[in-house]
C-alpha cells in the first residue's frame, strides 16, 4: 500500500475513535463509527487477497447494519424523550436496539458470526487493530449509556459469549481464529461487570489489549499463522517463544501473570453484588478457553520441529525483535504486582 494512503487511513482511523469518544450527540457518536469503518476496510483488503476481499466486504456490510440499528436507536429516543444526549437513553426500545447494534460492532453472541471470518482474512497487523482498536469506541458508548441498559440481557450475552468463545476455540487450527474466539471470550468478562463496575471494565479492555497487542506483534516476528508453523517457532526464536508462552498464559488468567488481574476483581465484584452463580459459571467457562491457551503454549515451546508435522521451514529467518514487542511482553506478564497503583 502506498504510504500516503496508509497514513491517510491510520490518521482518518484516529479521528473517528476520538470523534466518538468525546462526543455526548448521537449522531456525532455515529459519524465517528462510520469513519472507522471506511478508514479500516482499505487496511483489510489492501492484499488483494480474494479472502481479504471477502473479509471486508462482511465488516462492511455487518458494520453498517449495526450503525444503521444504532442510529435508528437515537432517532427512536429523540422521537420519545427530545433527547440526542448520549447519557439520556431512556427508551426501552431505543435500549434493545442500541444494546442490539454495540454488540454486532462488538462480535457478541449471537452476533458473533463475522468476526472470525474477517480476522482470518485479514494480516496480523490488521487482526490486532480488528481486535483492539476497534473495539474500544463501541466499549465506551457502552459505558456511557450503562445506566439505562437492561443488566439480565447483558449477563446472558456475556455468559454465551465466554461459553462460546472457549467452545468454539478448542477445534480451531488457525491462530488467527483462535483470537477471535479469545476475543470473543474476553468480552463476555467485560460485559458481565459492566452496569456494575465500569471501571473495572475499562481496566479488563486496557489489560486484554495489551496482553494481545503482545502476542499479535510476536505472531508478526516469527511470521506464524497457524499451528503446524508455530511448532517451528522454538528453533528460531527461543527466547521469543518462551516469552509468547507467558503471554499466553497471561491472556489465559493465570497467577501470577497480569491476566489474572482483571478476572480476579471482576470475580470478586459479582460476589459483592451477590451475583455468586454468575461469578461461577464464567469463572468455570473460562477454562474452556484456558485449554486452548495451553494448546498453543505446548505448540509453541514443548514441541520441537522433529517430533512435529513436516513443515517447510524458512532458510532465512529475520531475528530482530523492536522495542515495542518486547515492552508489550514485559508489561502483559509483569503487572500483577503494581494492581493497587493500577487501581488508584
Amino acid at each position: 500500500m502506498n504510504p500516503q494512503a496508509k497514513l491517510i487511513f491510520s490518521t482518518s482511523l484516529l479521528l473517528g475513535t476520538t470523534i466518538t469518544i468525546s462526543s455526548n450527540h448521537w449522531v456525532m457518536a455515529w459519524t465517528g463509527l462510520e469513519i472507522n469503518t471506511l478508514s479500516i476496510l482499505p487496511l483489510i483488503s489492501k492484499s488483494h487477497h480474494p479472502r481479504a476481499i471477502e473479509a471486508s466486504t462482511k465488516y462492511f456490510l455487518v458494520q453498517a447494519t449495526a450503525s444503521t440499528l444504532l442510529l435508528f436507536s437515537s432517532m427512536t429516543n429523540a422521537w420519545y424523550t427530545g433527547q440526542w444526549d448520549i447519557t439520556q437513553l431512556s427508551h426501552p426500545v431505543s435500549c434493545i436496539l442500541l444494546t442490539t447494534a454495540i454488540s454486532m460492532k462488538l462480535g457478541l453472541v449471537p452476533f458473533h458470526f463475522w468476526f472470525p471470518e474477517v480476522l482470518q482474512g485479514s494480516s496480523l497487523m490488521t487482526s490486532l487493530l480488528l481486535a483492539t482498536m476497534m473495539k474500544f469506541p463501541p466499549t465506551i458508548l457502552l459505558l456511557l449509556t450503562s445506566p439505562s441498559l437492561n443488566p439480565t440481557l447483558l449477563l446472558m450475552m456475556a455468559i454465551a459469549s465466554a461459553a462460546l468463545g472457549g467452545w468454539m476455540g478448542l477445534n480451531q487450527t488457525q491462530i488467527r481464529k483462535i483470537m477471535a474466539f479469545s476475543s470473543i471470550s474476553h468480552l463476555g468478562w467485560m460485559t458481565i461487570i459492566l452496569i456494575y463496575s465500569p471501571k473495572l471494565t475499562l481496566i479488563t479492555f486496557y489489560l486484554y489489549s495489551l496482553t494481545t497487542a503482545a502476542i499479535f506483534c510476536t505472531l508478526n516476528c516469527t511470521n506464524t499463522l497457524k499451528l503446524s508453523t508455530l511448532m517451528t517457532a522454538w528453533s528460531k526464536i527461543p527466547a521469543l517463544t518462551a516469552a509468547l508462552m507467558l503471554t499466553l498464559l497471561s491472556l489465559a488468567g493465570l497467577p501470577p501473570l497480569t491476566g489474572f488481574l482483571p478476572k480476579w476483581l471482576i470475580i470478586q465484584e459479582l460476589t459483592k453484588q451477590g451475583l455468586t452463580t454468575a461469578a461461577t459459571t464464567i469463572a468455570l467457562l473460562s477454562l474452556l478457553g484456558l485449554f486452548f491457551y495451553l494448546r498453543l503454549a505446548y505448540c509453541a515451546t514443548i514441541t520441537l520441529p522433529p517430533n512435529s508435522v513436516n513443515h517447510m521451514k524458512q532458510w532465512q529467518i529475520n531475528k530482530s525483535i523492536n522495542t515495542l514487542t518486547s515492552t508489550l511482553i514485559l508489561l502483559s506478564i509483569v503487572l500483577l504486582p503494581m494492581s493497587p497503583t493500577i487501581l488508584t
